[in-house]
């Protein structure tokens, strides 16, 4: 469910009078096609108008924070465990918080790099094999996650979130991103 404020209604009301307007300029054109082009011009001007201004405003209007964030591995079952809080710190309520954490393996350290983990050597079977049959390991991982639903302003919400983390990763560098709208 989107939360439409206030100033989402009066921005979707100018743009209904403008598309009104544009449709009673257009009434003085006297060939027909002409006018059923206007009228058609009109409505996608206005609609497309409305739609960029609608999330424009949902950026501005629903902010939430991510006021703390933890981590830890769980080594048994090859996850991370993340537990945090975040808040509603704008004036108008919130549908939803997605949290995107991104995982990078980072296993380069300056003057500790050497040769033999950059390259590794493949057999000569590994030529006839395909991309599938070849084993891949990412080095980036990204997830969604919907921490809060129906945040009212100034509420506070934990959350809890587990994912998969690759036993092959050394020096993790995660990255936090919080959407809500």
């Amino acid at each position: 469910m989107i939360y439409l404020t206030i100033v989402h209604w009066l921005v979707l009301f100018f743009f209904l009078a403008l598309f009104i307007l544009l449709v009673v300029i257009s009434k003085k054109e006297t060939r027909r096609n002409v006018f059923w082009s206007m009228v058609f011009a009109s409505f996608l001007v206005t609609v497309t108008a409305a739609v960029f201004s609608m999330f424009v405003l949902d950026k501005y209007t629903k902010k939430g924070k991510l006021l703390s964030i933890e981590n830890h591995r769980i080594l048994r079952t090859e996850e991370i465990v993340f537990k945090g809080s975040v808040q509603n710190v704008g004036k108008f309520k919130i549908g939803q918080c997605r949290l995107t954490i991104k995982l990078i393996n980072n296993p380069v350290e300056s003057g500790k790099l050497s040769g033999s983990q950059i390259y590794q050597p493949s057999g000569f079977g590994d030529f006839f094999k395909s991309h599938k049959e070849r084993k891949t390991r990412p080095n980036t991982i990204k997830k969604e996650f919907i921490v809060a639903k129906y945040l009212e302003p100034g509420e506070v919400r934990p959350f809890t979130i587990r994912m998969p983390y690759p036993p092959y990763f050394a020096k993790t560098r995660l990255i936090y991103k919080l959407h809500c709208h």
